[in-house]
């Protein structure tokens, strides 16, 4: 039984060992070279690397007994695109979900625009961590206040001097990071606003929060799409009662 994952996350990482331990031939799709880095190698997980078109997405979903979105929670584009292959290919879908976390005492943000609105009105150095793809939004704002938390890829940097970014505030570095490292770093840079998405405990986002306020600096959060979908042992009691019913 062959069971197709788009990953790139931590738990879809877990969630491929785990189908192939059971069994199940296992496909992972992970969009960058970073991404299957991160994946790794395992017995029984074939992984794929870069972006598919729709049409690529439907013919690797033909035959499968299940597809896998484990993207990452703010990824919308994507599991759009996954959801509609899965239909073209008449394969079933399962959304797996991160569970959010409380982001007590923070300004909740729509996107990233309404994010570098607030900070218009404000002054103070700025700690992005939202990813690369959102640093757009901010180019309006005095550059200089900006410090961004980007992976240390080649696309994320180039992003980077694509929104202006100066090359002494970009901080190249893998997360999640412990809360001391995150506090160290915002005295580090003297910051004053974190923004940031609820990537769950996974990404790391209790650290960040507590940081925050341990440093005394604000915390603004991209508020997460609403989705619908599965928890983890979920997920793999259905893969388990696939493989039973072979």
């Amino acid at each position: 039984m062959r069971i197709v994952i788009f990953g790139g996350t931590t738990e879809g990482r877990a969630l491929s060992r785990r189908l192939a331990a059971l069994g199940a031939e296992t496909v992972v799709c992970v969009a960058t070279p970073y991404g299957a880095e991160e994946q790794g190698q395992a017995d029984g997980v074939t992984v794929l690397t870069g972006r598919k078109s729709a049409a690529e997405k439907q013919a690797l979903l033909q035959g499968a007994a299940l597809c896998v979105d484990a993207t990452h929670p703010y990824a919308t584009r994507v599991t759009q695109s996954v959801k509609a292959a899965c239909a073209a290919a008449g394969v079933p879908y399962r959304r797996l979900l991160r569970g959010a976390c409380a982001a007590e005492g923070a300004v909740l943000c729509a996107d990233a625009a309404q994010a570098a609105a607030y900070l218009r009105g404000t002054e103070g150095n700025v700690l992005l961590t939202t990813g690369a793809k959102e640093l757009g939004a901010f180019a309006l704002l005095d550059r200089g206040r900006l410090y961004a938390r980007v992976l240390p890829s080649h696309e994320s940097l180039a992003a980077c001097e694509a929104a202006g970014i100066p090359h002494r505030n970009i901080i190249a570095m893998q997360g999640p990071f412990s809360q001391e490292l995150n506090a160290a770093l915002l005295r580090q840079f003297a910051i004053r606003f974190v923004v940031t998405k609820d990537g769950g405990a996974a990404g790391g986002f209790p650290e960040k929060a507590a940081a925050a306020r341990e440093c005394g600096a604000a915390l603004l959060v991209l508020r997460r799409p609403v989705e619908t979908g599965a928890g983890f042992e979920e997920i793999v009691s259905e893969c388990e009662g696939l493989l039973k019913c072979e």
